[in-house]
């Protein structure tokens, strides 16, 4: 072998400098590396995101059109269809719907009527899967609870009659409770209908619904929930000595599983298509207000974010996925089938991040993932330090991108203030004049950064845990 010239060698050692300062290093990712490799960029990605009302606008349409988007209904089959079509007008890739069998519960004709010690038609919502009462309705005397351990220590009083939970919100993990189990706990000490204060921390008369639970154990009773107004006045009727008694109607009942669909569209990556970093929200919600909150405004960042990183010619090296889930709120089907249809590509998941608490205000992720992890996080979150939304906290997630966690992807969700998210959560109250445009423009933002550049980075995110690779 001829010795190489002087000129050769210097060009050999000037290629493995540039390919070992390059982005596509197999090197660990240095922090200080993605902020200034990707500063501009994020930049420009923010001021993009905030230059109209393009993202609100869109949701308004979505949600004025065709309102809230229960399983089972005609609205969210049609919104599914006109979402589809958006996108491929929108040049997305891969633009389809997976067909997922979801539950059919059906609210029907509802009322309450308290008839003593005043008639008063109170507001009041049914609770999700709950069963109906009679034709004629349900006329029982209230008995009113602060806490299931209330209820044990009065189970005596409670037999043949309606159980009133007046529990005041704390935290919605903990006061949630009674609106799952309210029904199975009065129906074990005898009663023969159950009713919650509404799962919220502020009402102006607005009752609450949202998923509800049975037990083959005990007997099933119609639960429902009133408004935080009448539970307390309720609660001082009692507390005088007062009788209370109600009239409760209820046609609601369950039908067989129908068919409907998520949502999938991609940005297909330039070197590595077969990664994918997912972000969504679910598409359907509750039969009251528009589902603006909750979550048709998770579901637009997600698109918008996908939507302007290919109006401005971006193409990540990975694939970005955007996934609209379907039948969050009462079974999250849609999340088990996506997981299922998509196994043999489990372990191809870089990354998946749900946007589900609203879109107010960013303040940044929470993140569930590996100690190696953590940091090259971090490091995108401080790219988000114009809008204020680079605060990375451990812990993070939903319920759609739960089962792909099991699987030991990584998880994110989108942390945003909160203030005023219960408020209007599954009431009549969830309706699109809530939001600021100026705001979910920054959740899109935030949302189309982190996304970008973790489907960017020259190597992939270290996973939670060993991927489970696909069954053979």
């Amino acid at each position: 072998m001829k010795k190489l010239s002087t000129a050769v060698m210097l060009l050999v050692a000037t290629l493995l400098f540039l390919q070992s300062s390059s982005p596509l290093s197999a090197a660990p990712i240095d922090s200080s590396w993605i902020v200034s490799n990707y500063h501009a960029l994020a930049n420009r990605i923010i001021q993009f995101a905030r230059k109209d009302s393009a993202a609100y606008n869109r949701l308004a349409s979505l949600c004025d059109t065709f309102g809230p988007r229960l399983c089972g209904t005609q609205n969210l089959e049609q919104a599914i269809d006109w979402i589809l079509s958006t996108m491929k007008l929108d040049g997305l890739e891969s633009v389809h719907g997976e067909m997922v069998m979801v539950p059919h519960w059906v609210r029907g004709r509802e009322s309450i009527e308290m008839l003593e010690p005043r008639k008063r038609k109170l507001p009041m919502l049914g609770l999700g899967g709950s069963v109906g009462t009679p034709p004629e309705g349900i006329t029982g005397e209230v008995l009113v609870v602060k806490s299931f351990d209330e209820l044990v220590q009065r189970a005596s009083e409670a037999r043949g009659k309606i159980v009133l939970f007046n529990v005041p919100y704390t935290t919605y993990g903990a006061t949630v409770q009674y609106r799952a189990r309210g029904a199975i706990e009065a129906a074990r000490a005898g009663a023969k209908a159950s009713l919650i204060r509404s799962v919220t921390p502020f009402s102006l008369q607005t009752p609450h619904t949202g998923a509800m639970q049975y037990d083959e154990k005990v007997p099933k009773i119609p639960h429902a929930a009133i408004t935080v107004e009448d539970a307390e006045m309720m609660q001082r009727m009692q507390d005088r000595g007062q009788r209370i008694v109600v009239h409760l109607q209820m046609e609601a009942h369950t039908l067989p599983d129908v068919p409907s669909r998520n949502i999938v569209a991609e940005l297909t990556g330039r070197e590595k298509p077969d990664e994918i970093v997912v972000l969504g929200g679910h598409i359907d919600s509750w039969d009251v207000g528009e589902g603006a909150i909750d979550d048709a405004g998770g579901c637009i960042a997600a698109w918008e974010a996908v939507r302007l990183l290919k109006q401005l010619g971006l193409k990540p090296r990975r694939t970005i996925r955007v996934v609209l889930w379907t039948n969050e709120e009462n079974g999250i089907s849609g999340a088990k089938e996506y997981a299922e249809t998509h196994r043999n590509e489990i372990h191809n998941h870089i990354l998946a991040i749900e946007t589900d608490a609203g879109v107010f205000k960013p303040n940044g992720f929470g993140f569930t993932g590996s100690d190696s992890a953590f940091p090259i996080i971090r490091a995108i979150g401080k790219l988000l330090e114009p809008i204020a939304a680079d605060t990375i906290t451990k812990g993070g997630g939903g319920a759609d991108i739960s089962p792909l966690m099991k699987e030991g992807i990584p998880g994110m969700g989108l942390n945003v203030n909160g203030t005023r998210y219960f408020w209007y959560h599954h009431s009549d109250a969830d309706t699109v004049e809530k939001l600021n445009p100026d705001e979910m423009n920054q959740c899109v933002a935030a949302l189309a950064v982190m996304a970008y550049i973790v489907a960017d980075l020259p190597e992939r995110l270290p996973a939670h845990f060993s991927p489970a690779l696909p069954s053979h």
